[in-house]
Formats: structure tokens, sequence, C-alpha cells
């Protein structure tokens, strides 16, 4: 089919009476289908049931003759340590363990930051309008948190290496109210872009005018890969100590997406500096997080190894998923010229652009026949997407066979809104 801007006004009436007969067979259908958030399948939750029943002694509640069942360790045991020390590529003592959440401790640390001083600097809220840099399309939470605390957000557009240094750099090293930017640097949310080395070292070489600025390096997706041609992300913390800027990366994880989400193990690493900092805080929420857990995690995977050949299974399940929504999307909107789209090697998502000017109709279609999806906007700090361009396609948790009927109906969509408003120009 010709690309709809070479259609003529006949043509494109033409074309729309059809996909309403399709639209309408679909709505007769009363669909059911979520993909609106990047939850796992029950295929994937199945993957850790072992974790269920691999602690079952007293006697492996013992870690160092500390007895996990009872209070104590505020970072965490040393064998989760251990683990995401080499997930996250540095060293053990830099590593907090947590809760269930990464969001929690992202969250935590910007409270954090706000209520005490960093680098003999005034706590973020007695300094009066601080901002932070979100790359955009981005996470939708990261920018809850920073609107949670009044901070104001400047959106700085993502590239295929990364967010734009030039603009980064700039606003940077030259704005002491920019207290800090938010990465999601592997398989970002929702592009699926990984920095480039270059844009790593570059973040390392930040001179920020504001000397209590800190990257807020959120390694959600640093395992997950879903094709077999994985990306190395470079290590930012070891980049931050060759130019001194140690202080600068604060790192989170969790196995939220690995095992259990909701029962996961989380992490912050950060430079000895910023983690003194947290612990004060960290000191008076709780004596301890759940050991138990943690030692959960640390007998079902034994070390990193673990939970990268973990990993190849979750691989397995979403592929042919991943495949199925790039597959649609080839075939029923390639040379249309009314949408683009990136076919990422990991993460969680894949990312849309629609025709300007279409996205909160796709959505508002798609919801009316029964899919419902992200919110149009949503990848956009405080929901608002300039273009209204932006849709995350969100494909792990329904089976193959409602994901391709979802993807029909995405795509139908998509194209009944361009020509919605290609007729009403």
């Amino acid at each position: 089919m010709a690309a709809y801007s070479e259609m003529s006004r006949e043509q494109l009436k033409a074309a729309e009476a059809e996909l309403k007969k399709e639209y309408d067979e679909f709505k007769s259908r009363n669909l059911k289908l979520d993909m609106s958030r990047g939850k796992p399948g029950s295929e994937q939750l199945d993957l850790s049931l072992d974790m269920l029943t691999v602690l079952n002694k007293k006697e492996q509640c013992l870690v160092n003759g500390v007895d996990c069942r009872n209070y104590g360790i505020l970072d965490g045991i040393s064998g989760m340590k251990q683990i995401f020390s080499d997930l996250l590529e540095c060293e053990e003592d830099d590593i907090m363990v947590g809760g269930n959440s990464s969001l929690n401790m992202m969250f935590d640390a910007v409270a954090c930051m706000m209520h005490a001083g960093f680098d003999g600097c005034e706590p973020w809220e007695k300094q009066g309008g601080v901002k932070f840099l979100c790359p955009v399309p981005g996470y939708d939470r990261h920018f809850g948190i920073t609107q949670y605390f009044g901070i104001e957000m400047v959106p700085v557009p993502m590239t295929p290496t990364g967010p734009d240094m030039d603009m980064v750099e700039k606003l940077v090293e030259s704005d002491e109210k920019i207290k800090g930017i938010w990465c999601v640097p592997k398989y970002s949310n929702p592009q699926g872009i990984t920095y480039s080395d270059e844009t790593v070292t570059r973040f390392a070489r930040l001179k920020p005018a504001a000397k209590d600025f800190r990257i807020m390096w959120d390694n959600a997706y640093c395992v997950h890969d879903v094709t077999d041609k994985p990306e190395k992300l470079l290590s930012i913390v070891a980049e931050c100590k060759k130019y001194g800027n140690e202080d600068l990366p604060i790192l989170f994880a969790s196995t939220s997406k690995i095992t259990f989400p909701g029962s996961g193990v989380a992490a912050m690493a950060t430079s000895k500096n910023n983690m003194s900092i947290f612990k004060r805080r960290y000191q008076f929420q709780t004596i301890g997080y759940d050991k138990l857990n943690m030692l959960r995690h640390v007998l079902f995977f034994k070390n990193a190894d673990g939970v990268r050949a973990h990993m190849e299974k979750h691989k397995a399940v979403l592929a042919p998923r991943f495949n199925t929504v790039v597959t649609k999307l080839s075939e029923q909107l390639g040379g249309l010229g009314i949408a683009s789209w990136l076919n990422p090697n990991g993460g969680y998502f894949v990312s849309v652009d629609v025709m300007n000017g279409c996205a909160k109709r796709v959505v508002e279609l798609c919801k009316e026949a029964g899919v419902v999806l992200t919110g149009a906007g949503a990848t956009y700090p405080y929901g608002s997407d300039p273009q209204d361009s932006n849709i995350r396609i969100a494909p792990s948790f329904p089976p193959v066979s409602e994901l391709e009927t979802a993807m029909d109906l995405f795509c139908l969509c998509t194209k009944l809104a361009a020509i919605e408003k290609l007729l009403a120009q």
C-alpha cells in the first residue's frame, strides 16, 4: 500500500471506511487485554518457583555468624552484595542491599538529598527551585518521583547513543540549580537504547556547576537481553573514578524482573562519601531489610553467573513476544509513513512513534476496543508529550496469542487515527 501522504482524499475515505468495519469487528469481541505496564508473565514467574523452597533449614540462616532470621546487617548480606557488585561492576563495599523495590530506594535517595546537604551544600529543599534533567522519552515513575518533590523537570532528547550530551553538558555545567539527571543506561525505558561508550565517558567527565549534582543511574535492565545480540554498557563507576568524579553516580538495580516483582531484592551502589550520608538516614528507617529474602536469592542463584543463566530462560520466553510486536508493526505499518519504531536487543518495551498528534487517539481507540496501553504522554515529564506521538508497548505480560490480537488492533488504530488526522487537515 502507498504511503498515506500520497493518497487522495477519496482513497483515504475509502480506506477509513474499511478500517472502521474492522474496528467494529474488534469491538464486538469484547476483548480485555492489558499491555499497560512491563509486568513479567506467568511463564516468567514460574522460572523462580524453586526459590520458595530453597531455604528450609535453620542452619542455612547463619551468614558470617549472623542469624538472618533476626535483626541486623543494615546494608545487606555479603552474598547478595557480591551478586550486585558483579552485575553493576563496582566494589562490594559500594553496595547497599535494600528491600523489594529499587524505585523505593530511588525515592529515598531523592528524599535524602532534599533533606541532607551533600558536598558542603545546603539540602536541596533550602536551595529553592532546583531542577532535574529528564531524557525523553523516558520512565514515567522517575518523573513521578521528581514531580512529587516539586523539582522542576527539564526534558533532554534521546539520541541513538543516549541522551543528547551536548545539551546535557551545556545545562549541567552552566546552571547550579540543576541537581541531577535520570538515566536508564542499558536498554532504556521505553526505547531500548544502550548508552554508547562515548556517552558514558562524557557523563563521567562532567564538570557540574552544582557540587551536589548527581547522576541517577537506574540500571534496571543490566541483564535483560531479548535477542542473541547482547549489548555492553561501559562501567560508569570505573569511568567516574578515572576522572576524579566518583561521587557523581548513584546506581540502582533489582531482581524485580528477574525473580518475583514485589518480592525481589533491590540495591543501590555509590561512593563511600555518598553512602555515608545515605546510611545516616537509613539507620533511622530500618534495622535491616529482609535478609531471608536475600538469602533465598543467594541460595537460588549462588552467584552472578547463576543470574545470567537464569536470564537465558527469561529470554526464551520474551523473545517470541518482542518478535511478535516488531513483526506486526513491520507487516502492517511498514511503508505507510505513519509510524516508526525501534527493534531493541533487550529491556522490556518497544517504543513506537505514531503520526504527530495521534498518540492519545490511538490509545483511546485501543481502550474502547478492549486493549489497555500505557497512557499517551506517560514517557514525558508531567505526562505531556509535545508531539503527542510516543506510545510505549509492553509485550511481556500477555500470552503470545493475545499479544498478536492486541498488536493487530494497535496497528489498526494507528492507521485509523492517522487517516482521521489527514482528513481533518
